[in-house]
C-alpha cells in the first residue's frame, strides 16, 4: 500500500482535483488530501458490490481496478464529468501496474530466498530464473549482513540506494537481523570484493548508526551455487566471531585455521588441549604475558619489533618468553612450539565459545520449560 500512497503523492502534483484509493471495506487508504485518509466513503460499498466497472455518484467518479485476481480496489476522483472519467481511467491503470510490479518483485525476492535456503529443486531454478528475468550463469557473491539493534527496513533502503542497479545487486531480508546481498562478482579486480564490503560497512554505520558484521562467501558460478556462497558467508560470520571478534568483515576464504578448528568435535579438542598444556598452565598466564604473546605472534616472532611496540627492553621480552616456557613447556621462539601454542589457544577459545552457547541454550530451555 505504500507504493500506492507514493503514486497518490505524485498525482497530487499534476491533478487539480481530490483523488484517492478505497479498499474493499470502503476505507480511503490513500488520497491527495491526506486528511481524508482513514475515513469511510459512504458510496464505496455500493459501487464495489455492483457489477458495473464504474459509477458516477455523490459528486465523485469511481472506477474499479484489480491489481491481482480476486482483489478489487476503487479509484475515485472528484467530479462527474468526462475529464473526471479520463483521470480515473489513467490513475487506475497506473495504480494497477504499480501493484503488479510490486507483487512481481515480491515473488522474485521469495524465489531468490528459496534458492539461498535450498528450497528450490535444482532443475527448476534455471526455468524460474528465466521467468523472473534473472541471468542464471552470471557469477555472483553473497554478502551476509548481520545487524544488532537496527531497523531492517532502513538498512535495506540504504543498501538499495547505495546499489541501485537491481539487475546486478539483489538485496534480500532473510530475517529481522539478517540481510543478504547477492552481487555480481568483479571478474577483473578481486580487490573490489573487500572495497564493496567496506562501502556497505561505512554507509550503514554512518546513516543508520547500526553495529553490523559482514560475512563474505566464495564466488558462485551460477544462481544455483549462490546457496553455497550464502552458507559460506554465514560460516564466515560464525567462525569470525570466535577467532576474530575485533573484525567487522569476515571472508570465508581467509578464515585459515579457524575454519578447520570449527569443524573438529569438542572431545577431540579437549584431548588435544590436555596433550599440549599441563593442567592449569594456560590459566597461570597473566594478562600481561598473554598480551606479550599476542604481539609476538602479530610480529611474526620478531623480538625486536615486539619489544618496540610494547615499549619494553628486549631483556624484559626474553624474561617473559622464558616465563611462558617454564609454565607451558613451549618455547615460543621456536617455530614448531609457536605454531602448537597458537593452535592450542585457538582451540581453547573455540571450546569456551561452545560452552557459552550450550549454557545459553540450556538457560532458554529452562525459562520456557
Amino acid at each position: 500500500m505504500e507504493d500506492l500512497k507514493q503514486c497518490i503523492r505524485e498525482a497530487a502534483g499534476f491533478i487539480d482535483r481530490i483523488a484517492g484509493i478505497i479498499d474493499a471495506d470502503g476505507i480511503i487508504v490513500a488520497c491527495t488530501d491526506e486528511i481524508l485518509e482513514g475515513s469511510e466513503d459512504p458510496s464505496a460499498r455500493t459501487v464495489l458490490m455492483s457489477e458495473e466497472e464504474s459509477r458516477v455518484t455523490s459528486g465523485r467518479t469511481y472506477l474499479k481496478f484489480s491489481p491481482t485476481e480476486g482483489e478489487h480496489l476503487l479509484c475515485f476522483i472528484e467530479g462527474m464529468d468526462s475529464i473526471a472519467r479520463s483521470y480515473a481511467e489513467l490513475l487506475s491503470l497506473w495504480f494497477a501496474a504499480t501493484l503488479r510490479q510490486h507483487n512481481s518483485e515480491a515473488e522474485r525476492e521469495a524465489f531468490l530466498k528459496n534458492v539461498l535456503l535450498e528450497n528450490e529443486l535444482p532443475g527448476d531454478i534455471p526455468l524460474k530464473a528465466r521467468d523472473f528475468k534473472i541471468p542464471y550463469s552470471t557469477p555472483r557473491i553473497a554478502y551476509l549482513i548481520r545487524m544488532v539493534q537496527a531497523e531492517e527496513i532502513d538498512c535495506i533502503e540504504i543498501l538499495q540506494n547505495l546499489f541501485p542497479d537491481r539487475q546486478s545487486y539483489y538485496v534480500l531480508a532473510m530475517d529481522e537481523e539478517t540481510i543478504v546481498m547477492l552481487a555480481d562478482a568483479p571478474r577483473d579486480n578481486p580487490d573490489l570484493i573487500d572495497e564493496m564490503a567496506d562501502q556497505i560497512l561505512d554507509n550503514l554505520n554512518a546513516e543508520s548508526m547500526v553495529k553490523i558484521r559482514i560475512g563474505i562467501g566464495m564466488v558462485a558460478d551460477t544462481l544455483k551455487d549462490t546457496a553455497k556462497s550464502y552458507r559460506e558467508a554465514s560460516l564466515a560470520l560464525t567462525v569470525g566471531s570466535i577467532f576474530e571478534s575485533d573484525s567487522y568483515v569476515m571472508r570465508y576464504d581467509q578464515l585459515g585455521l579457524g575454519r578447520l578448528i570449527y569443524q573438529l568435535p569438542p572431545t577431540l579438542c579437549h584431548m588435544f588441549l590436555d596433550e599440549v598444556f599441563p593442567k592449569g598452565a594456560f590459566e597461570a598466564l597473566d594478562s600481561e604475558t598473554l598480551l606479550t604473546i599476542q604481539k609476538f605472534f602479530e610480529n611474526n616472532l620478531n623480538g625486536s619489533e615486539t619489544s618496540r611496540q610494547l615499549f619494553v627492553h628486549r631483556n624484559t621480552l626474553v624474561y617473559r618468553l622464558d616465563k611462558v616456557q617454564k609454565i607451558t613447556g613451549l618455547d615460543l621462539r621456536k617455530f614448531d612450539d609457536a605454531v602448537l601454542f597458537k593452535l592450542a589457544s585457538m582451540v581453547r577459545k573455540y571450546l569456551e565459545r561452545q560452552e557459552k552457547v550450550a549454557l545459553k541454550a540450556t538457560g532458554e530451555r529452562w525459562r520456557h520449560g
